[in-house]
Protein backbone atom coordinates (compact mmCIF):
# COMPACT_ATOMS: atom_id res chain seq x y z
CA UNK A 1 0.00 0.00 0.00
CA UNK A 2 1.55 3.26 -1.16
CA UNK A 3 0.29 6.46 -1.50
CA UNK A 4 1.18 10.25 -2.32
CA UNK A 5 0.61 13.21 0.32
CA UNK A 6 -1.23 16.04 -1.50
CA UNK A 7 -0.25 19.53 -0.58
CA UNK A 8 -4.16 21.25 0.01
CA UNK A 9 -2.54 24.43 -0.79
CA UNK A 10 -1.92 23.59 -4.37
CA UNK A 11 -4.39 21.08 -4.61
CA UNK A 12 -6.60 21.77 -7.82
CA UNK A 13 -9.87 21.67 -6.29
CA UNK A 14 -7.93 23.83 -3.19
CA UNK A 15 -11.42 26.20 -2.46
CA UNK A 16 -13.82 23.12 -3.29
CA UNK A 17 -12.39 21.05 -0.80
CA UNK A 18 -12.11 23.46 2.25
CA UNK A 19 -15.87 24.63 1.42
CA UNK A 20 -16.88 20.57 1.89
CA UNK A 21 -14.75 19.52 4.53
CA UNK A 22 -15.52 22.86 6.78
CA UNK A 23 -18.70 24.35 5.30
CA UNK A 24 -21.00 21.86 3.96
CA UNK A 25 -19.89 18.42 4.67
CA UNK A 26 -21.74 16.52 2.43
CA UNK A 27 -21.40 13.46 -0.56
CA UNK A 28 -22.48 13.43 -3.95
CA UNK A 29 -23.94 10.48 -5.33
CA UNK A 30 -25.29 9.21 -8.80
CA UNK A 31 -27.87 6.85 -9.98
CA UNK A 32 -27.61 6.03 -13.82
CA UNK A 33 -28.48 2.95 -16.27
CA UNK A 34 -25.70 2.04 -17.94
CA UNK A 35 -25.86 -0.40 -21.23
CA UNK A 36 -23.99 -3.54 -20.70
CA UNK A 37 -25.75 -6.24 -23.50
CA UNK A 38 -22.18 -6.55 -24.68
CA UNK A 39 -20.66 -7.53 -21.56
CA UNK A 40 -23.36 -9.74 -20.57
CA UNK A 41 -23.31 -11.48 -24.35
CA UNK A 42 -19.47 -11.31 -23.98
CA UNK A 43 -19.29 -13.09 -20.20
CA UNK A 44 -21.95 -15.77 -21.56
CA UNK A 45 -19.75 -16.66 -25.21
CA UNK A 46 -16.54 -16.86 -22.70
CA UNK A 47 -18.67 -19.14 -20.13
CA UNK A 48 -17.40 -16.33 -17.46
CA UNK A 49 -18.86 -14.36 -14.59
CA UNK A 50 -20.72 -10.91 -15.53
CA UNK A 51 -20.29 -10.08 -11.90
CA UNK A 52 -16.78 -10.21 -11.53
CA UNK A 53 -16.34 -8.99 -15.82
CA UNK A 54 -17.73 -6.14 -14.40
CA UNK A 55 -16.23 -5.74 -10.85
CA UNK A 56 -13.28 -5.68 -13.04
CA UNK A 57 -14.16 -3.28 -15.38
CA UNK A 58 -14.93 -1.07 -12.43
CA UNK A 59 -12.12 -1.32 -10.57
CA UNK A 60 -9.70 -0.21 -13.92
CA UNK A 61 -12.14 2.60 -14.25
CA UNK A 62 -11.66 3.61 -10.67
CA UNK A 63 -8.12 3.24 -10.72
CA UNK A 64 -7.48 5.39 -13.95
CA UNK A 65 -7.27 8.71 -12.10
CA UNK A 66 -6.25 10.19 -8.65
CA UNK A 67 -9.25 11.94 -7.75
CA UNK A 68 -10.77 8.42 -7.70
CA UNK A 69 -8.26 6.98 -4.89
CA UNK A 70 -7.88 9.79 -2.44
CA UNK A 71 -8.44 9.60 0.95
CA UNK A 72 -8.14 11.79 4.23
CA UNK A 73 -6.10 10.33 6.92
CA UNK A 74 -8.02 12.11 10.36
CA UNK A 75 -4.86 11.30 12.60
CA UNK A 76 -2.83 13.87 10.81
CA UNK A 77 -4.83 16.12 8.87
CA UNK A 78 -3.28 14.83 5.64
CA UNK A 79 -5.08 14.09 2.12
CA UNK A 80 -3.58 11.79 0.38
CA UNK A 81 -3.73 9.90 -3.01
CA UNK A 82 -3.24 5.92 -3.01
CA UNK A 83 -1.07 4.41 -5.66
CA UNK A 84 -4.14 1.36 -6.60
CA UNK A 85 -7.42 1.13 -4.67
CA UNK A 86 -8.82 -2.73 -4.39
CA UNK A 87 -12.46 -3.51 -4.40
CA UNK A 88 -14.62 -5.17 -1.73
CA UNK A 89 -17.11 -7.19 -3.20
CA UNK A 90 -20.08 -9.63 -1.07
CA UNK A 91 -20.63 -12.91 -0.90
CA UNK A 92 -24.44 -13.55 0.31
CA UNK A 93 -25.31 -16.88 2.15
CA UNK A 94 -29.17 -18.01 1.06
CA UNK A 95 -29.06 -20.02 4.59
CA UNK A 96 -28.00 -16.95 6.98
CA UNK A 97 -29.35 -14.27 4.77
CA UNK A 98 -26.01 -12.05 5.74
CA UNK A 99 -23.52 -11.00 3.66
CA UNK A 100 -19.30 -11.80 4.19
CA UNK A 101 -17.59 -8.81 2.75
CA UNK A 102 -14.50 -10.06 0.34
CA UNK A 103 -10.87 -8.39 0.22
CA UNK A 104 -9.86 -8.91 -3.44
CA UNK A 105 -7.04 -7.35 -5.08
CA UNK A 106 -6.78 -4.98 -8.12
CA UNK A 107 -4.97 -6.49 -10.74
CA UNK A 108 -4.44 -4.73 -14.40
CA UNK A 109 -3.99 -7.98 -16.13
CA UNK A 110 -7.80 -9.50 -16.44
CA UNK A 111 -6.87 -13.22 -16.03
CA UNK A 112 -5.13 -12.52 -12.70
CA UNK A 113 -7.95 -10.52 -11.39
CA UNK A 114 -10.67 -12.64 -12.39
CA UNK A 115 -8.55 -16.10 -11.51
CA UNK A 116 -8.13 -14.37 -7.94
CA UNK A 117 -11.65 -12.81 -7.56
CA UNK A 118 -13.20 -16.45 -8.36
CA UNK A 119 -11.02 -17.99 -5.47
CA UNK A 120 -11.94 -15.47 -3.16
CA UNK A 121 -15.70 -15.63 -3.69
CA UNK A 122 -15.00 -19.41 -2.97
CA UNK A 123 -13.24 -19.27 0.44
CA UNK A 124 -15.63 -16.60 1.51
CA UNK A 125 -18.74 -19.01 0.74
CA UNK A 126 -17.31 -20.94 3.96
CA UNK A 127 -17.34 -18.67 6.54
CA UNK A 128 -20.15 -16.58 7.58
CA UNK A 129 -17.89 -13.52 9.38
CA UNK A 130 -18.48 -9.82 9.07
CA UNK A 131 -15.18 -9.27 8.84
CA UNK A 132 -14.56 -5.89 7.94
CA UNK A 133 -11.23 -4.48 8.65
CA UNK A 134 -10.75 -1.11 7.50
CA UNK A 135 -7.70 -0.68 9.73
CA UNK A 136 -5.67 -3.12 8.00
CA UNK A 137 -7.23 -2.54 4.64
CA UNK A 138 -7.31 1.05 4.16
CA UNK A 139 -7.09 1.42 0.27
CA UNK A 140 -10.25 -0.75 -0.48
CA UNK A 141 -13.24 0.44 -1.73
CA UNK A 142 -16.80 -0.66 -1.50
CA UNK A 143 -18.50 -2.64 -4.71
CA UNK A 144 -21.45 -4.14 -3.44
CA UNK A 145 -24.19 -6.16 -6.06
CA UNK A 146 -27.76 -5.62 -5.08
CA UNK A 147 -29.23 -8.51 -7.19
CA UNK A 148 -32.52 -8.97 -6.09
CA UNK A 149 -33.70 -5.93 -7.90
CA UNK A 150 -33.31 -3.27 -10.91
CA UNK A 151 -33.79 0.35 -9.01
CA UNK A 152 -34.19 3.47 -10.13
CA UNK A 153 -32.56 5.46 -7.00
CA UNK A 154 -30.06 4.52 -4.27
CA UNK A 155 -28.89 6.89 -1.76
CA UNK A 156 -25.83 5.39 0.76
CA UNK A 157 -26.14 8.43 3.65
CA UNK A 158 -22.79 8.61 6.13
CA UNK A 159 -22.40 11.01 9.45
CA UNK A 160 -21.67 14.28 7.60
CA UNK A 161 -18.46 15.03 10.14
CA UNK A 162 -16.80 11.77 8.46
CA UNK A 163 -14.64 12.61 5.64
CA UNK A 164 -14.92 9.70 4.11
CA UNK A 165 -13.59 9.71 0.41
CA UNK A 166 -12.80 6.42 -1.42
CA UNK A 167 -15.98 5.46 -3.85
CA UNK A 168 -18.96 3.35 -2.47
CA UNK A 169 -20.56 1.96 -5.62
CA UNK A 170 -23.80 -0.04 -5.91
CA UNK A 171 -25.00 -2.00 -8.62
CA UNK A 172 -28.65 -4.15 -9.56
CA UNK A 173 -30.36 -6.33 -11.71
CA UNK A 174 -30.23 -5.45 -15.54
CA UNK A 175 -33.69 -5.40 -17.25
CA UNK A 176 -34.41 -5.17 -21.16
CA UNK A 177 -35.33 -1.98 -22.02
CA UNK A 178 -36.00 -1.67 -25.89
CA UNK A 179 -34.04 -4.71 -26.57
CA UNK A 180 -31.04 -3.45 -24.85
CA UNK A 181 -29.79 -4.76 -21.46
CA UNK A 182 -29.63 -2.03 -18.84
CA UNK A 183 -27.85 -1.95 -15.49
CA UNK A 184 -28.94 0.61 -12.45
CA UNK A 185 -25.05 1.56 -11.21
CA UNK A 186 -24.95 4.21 -8.11
CA UNK A 187 -21.58 5.86 -6.84
CA UNK A 188 -21.18 7.58 -4.05
CA UNK A 189 -18.37 9.98 -3.66
CA UNK A 190 -17.44 12.79 -0.94
CA UNK A 191 -17.82 16.67 -2.80
CA UNK A 192 -14.51 17.60 -1.12
CA UNK A 193 -12.95 15.94 -3.70
CA UNK A 194 -15.70 15.23 -6.52
CA UNK A 195 -17.97 16.97 -8.30
CA UNK A 196 -21.01 16.23 -10.86
CA UNK A 197 -18.57 15.98 -13.53
CA UNK A 198 -15.98 13.46 -11.48
CA UNK A 199 -19.16 11.26 -10.69
CA UNK A 200 -20.54 11.46 -13.93
CA UNK A 201 -17.27 10.35 -15.38
CA UNK A 202 -17.50 6.97 -13.65
CA UNK A 203 -20.52 6.24 -16.02
CA UNK A 204 -18.78 7.41 -19.22
CA UNK A 205 -15.99 5.68 -18.20
CA UNK A 206 -17.48 2.63 -17.73
CA UNK A 207 -19.17 2.52 -20.92
CA UNK A 208 -15.94 3.41 -22.57
CA UNK A 209 -14.10 0.80 -21.10
CA UNK A 210 -17.13 -1.95 -21.64
CA UNK A 211 -16.85 -1.25 -25.03
CA UNK A 212 -13.24 -2.07 -25.30
CA UNK A 213 -12.86 -4.86 -22.90
CA UNK A 214 -15.62 -6.99 -25.23
CA UNK A 215 -13.44 -6.41 -28.49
Amino acid sequence: MNYKIIDKETYYRKGVFRHFTQDCKCSTSITARIDVTDLVQYSKKTNTKFYINFLYILSKVLNSRDDYRMAYQWQNEQLICYDVINPIQYVFHEDTETCTPVYTEYYEDYKTFYDKAILDVERAKETRDYGLDSENHPNWFDASYISWVSYDSMNIELPDGYLYFLPIVNWGKYREENERLMMPVSVRLNHAIADGYLVANVFRLLEKEIAAFVM
